[in-house]
This record gives C-alpha cells, sequence and structure tokens, in this order.
C-alpha cells in the first residue's frame, strides 16, 4: 500500500543569496518532511520507459517517479562543487585583481539588488576553470581534461562549459557576469590570452534574441547597470565589447541572391548551389560588426539544451507516436543547425570557449 502523500506547507529552507544549507531528504517512497542539515548533493532521476511512464499514470502512481532508488548522483559536478567551496573559502586566490575586485563587489552583503548565490557561484566556476585550475594544478588539470572529454563526445573540437540553471534564478545576469569579467580583463591586459572583448549570443528565437539587448553596454536598460553588475567607475571600459546577438537560424545558409525557380532550374543552380552562401559567407554576414581582426571569440549560447545533438536510441524511437517523431526530428535539425554555425566560426574565425547556459 503506498505511503500517504506528504504535505510540506513552506518547502523553502535556504536564503537564495547564501549557499544552501539544508534539504528535504528523500526516502524509497520519495520525498519526506525530514530536514537534512546540508546542500542537497546534485543528482538526476533516472529516466522511466515511455511505457512505463503511461503504466504508472494509469494506475495513478505518479509517486513512483521521485523515490529514491531512481535517483543518480552526477558525480562531476559535485566534485566541482567542492572544489569552488574550497576555494571560495581560501578567498579565491590565484585569480587576477580585476576577478578579484568583480568577486568582491558581486559578493557585498550591503549591495542592491544582491546577486543569487546561484549565479555567483555559476561565475566563480569560469573564473576558477580558466584562471586556477590549469596552473600547475593537478586537481584543476584533472577537471579541465574531463571537461575536455565530455566536449569531445558531445562536439569534438569545441570546447563547452554548461552552466545548468533552474527558471528564474537569472541566467541573463550570469551573461552580463561572464562577459563583463572577460572584457574587463582584457583591458586590464590585452596580451592575456585567457579573456575576450568579443561575444557572439546565441539565443533560439527572435523573441528571446531581442529580450537579450540588454547585453549589450550600450543599451539603455542594460544590465550592467540595471544591476550593478559593474562598479560604476569601470562601466566606461565596458564600451570596448563587442557584444552580437544573434538567433541560431541566422546560421542558415541563404540565398545570395532571389530569382524565380524556373530560372534556377535553367541555370542549374538547384543542384550546384551557386547562389546559396558558403559556410565562410555565413560566418562573415553573422560576425560582420566584430570587424576583421576579432579572432577566437566567446560564444554564449542562451536555452543551450537546444543545441545539443541527441544521441540515437532505436528502442525509444520505436515507441514514439508520429508526432513525437515529427517533434524530435525539429529539434535534432535546428541542433544541427546550431551546432554547424558554431563549427563554421571556430573554422573561420575562432572560438576561445562556449558557455551554454
Amino acid at each position: 500500500m503506498p505511503k500517504a502523500q506528504v504535505v510540506i506547507e513552506n518547502p523553502i529552507l535556504n536564503s537564495p543569496y547564501e549557499a544552501p544549507a539544508r534539504h528535504w531528504r528523500f526516502d524509497e517512497d520519495g520525498i519526506t518532511d525530514e530536514v537534512v542539515d546540508s546542500r542537497r548533493p546534485s543528482a538526476h532521476f533516472a529516466v522511466v520507459p515511455a511505457a512505463r511512464r503511461r503504466q504508472a499514470a494509469q494506475q495513478q502512481l505518479e509517486i513512483v517517479e521521485w523515490t529514491e532508488d531512481r535517483i543518480e548522483e552526477t558525480r562531476f559536478v559535485n566534485e566541482v562543487r567542492f572544489e569552488i567551496d574550497r576555494w571560495r573559502m581560501g578567498g579565491w586566490q590565484g585569480v587576477t585583481s580585476t576577478t578579484r575586485s568583480l568577486l568582491e563587489h558581486w559578493t557585498n552583503p550591503d549591495r542592491e539588488p544582491r546577486m543569487f548565490f546561484c549565479q555567483v557561484e555559476a561565475a566563480e566556476t569560469a573564473m576558477w576553470l580558466t584562471e586556477v585550475a590549469g596552473r600547475g594544478n593537478s586537481r584543476g588539470q584533472y577537471f579541465l581534461n574531463e571537461l575536455k572529454r565530455f566536449a569531445d563526445d558531445a562536439n569534438p573540437g569545441l570546447l563547452r562549459f554548461a552552466h545548468k540553471m533552474a527558471t528564474g534564478t537569472g541566467k541573463t545576469t550570469v551573461m552580463a557576469m561572464l562577459i563583463s569579467w572577460q572584457t574587463l580583463n582584457k583591458a586590464a591586459n590585452p596580451q592575456d590570452s585567457r579573456f575576450s572583448d568579443a561575444f557572439l549570443v546565441v539565443a533560439p528565437g527572435i523573441t528571446i534574441r531581442d529580450r537579450l539587448r540588454v547585453l549589450l553596454p550600450s543599451d539603455p536598460d542594460n544590465y550592467y547597470a540595471t544591476f550593478d553588475v559593474v562598479p560604476a567607475h569601470l562601466r566606461d571600459k565596458l564600451g570596448r565589447a563587442k557584444v552580437v546577438i544573434t538567433n541560431f537560424h541566422g546560421f542558415l545558409l541563404r540565398e545570395k541572391l532571389s530569382l524565380p525557380k524556373a530560372s534556377k532550374q535553367i541555370l542549374g543552380a538547384d543542384e550546384s548551389g551557386i547562389f546559396t552562401e558558403t559556410p565562410d559567407q555565413m560566418v562573415r554576414r553573422v560576425c560582420r560588426s566584430f570587424g576583421t581582426n576579432k579572432r577566437n571569440i566567446v560564444i554564449i549560447n542562451d536555452e543551450a539544451h537546444h543545441c545539443y545533438r541527441r544521441k540515437p536510441d532505436g528502442e525509444e524511437e520505436a515507441r514514439l507516436a508520429t508526432e513525437e517523431k515529427a517533434e524530435v526530428k525539429q529539434r535534432d535539425e535546428d541542433a544541427r543547425v546550431w551546432l554547424s554555425g558554431l563549427e563554421a566560426i571556430d573554422a573561420k574565425i575562432g572560438i576561445r570557449t562556449v558557455y551554454d547556459l
């Protein structure tokens, strides 16, 4: 007989401005009302096959979806968190004076508005991996090697760091933090190859692309001032940042000349593609605003779960309904366009790092 459902009147245990210190315990029947005095380890719930999901729904046994035996720890994420915690408590050793100034500014308890802990932790992780991990630190090199291995498995040749954040936790502010950190360090030391002042921000659609205008330092409502991401006396240095915002559809190869279909057939254009952009021409169009000298730019992908190639699963595909197959096919095509565009940019002008949010 299933256990009675647990009702928790106020599920919030932690302040959004401090590191989580408590969590609700799960047991073999699901969530409990017992509080554990530690941060919940990063974990995910193992995927239940579609057939079992339908069966569970029919039997109204949804609670089995959340039981302890289906929780799988995300070991690598927990290892990274431990290293960042230790580094933070040690006073952020090994970073530039510019990076330290930003961290002190972001974590000032008297500032308004305050940064969420998860926002600062996301930026800290990028900083540690860039400035500390590879400097004679065997433990840090382990993390870089693992991230490279993960990236090569998903997208060979592109180094991608993923910051997986819940809805409402301020991803756009984190993007502004990453742009500020990179740009101000590049301004302080133009020869430092770890940093860049050129950023291509890629969104999944036009609506989101337009909302991201707040990442342009010149925008009246820019987040650098609105959310006090950069101290006022340093904001003028953001002017050197080149921020280009596009939606991934911009990576589609466009027609260079519009002709009637009959004319194309006569000229053989349908087969030869002579009136369609090459990947290099697409890159020049998308990245025109960077000018001719920018190399090794930083990519920031918004809603980045849309730009990962799905690994084929024949058994799962066989269970999909016709409309689900069409949806999966479209998602795969979108991811192909997005990633092919990034690969073309890397081949043409170079990509330093990809930050996925």
